[in-house]
């Protein structure tokens, strides 16, 4: 069983619906530091040889149908 802890006076809403989303996400924000925003920059040509996929995933791959056939 769940324990569920409540930090707030805020009534929780184990049910829910979309008008109650706006109000759950101003509350959940601030426990959310976004990640400084980085410039990545672009890699060479000549340090790119190849992917090296590990033979476990490749047969996992090959055994996936593409698109539903």
């Amino acid at each position: 069983m769940t324990k569920l802890e409540v930090h707030g006076t805020t009534p929780l809403d184990l049910e829910g619906d979309l008008a109650s989303l706006p109000g759950d996400s101003a509350r959940m924000a601030p426990h959310w530091a976004a990640p400084a925003e980085t410039a990545s920059l672009p890699v060479p040509p000549s340090l790119i040889h190849g992917v090296t996929v590990p033979p476990a995933s490749a047969r996992l791959l090959d055994a996936m149908s593409d698109y539903g056939d």
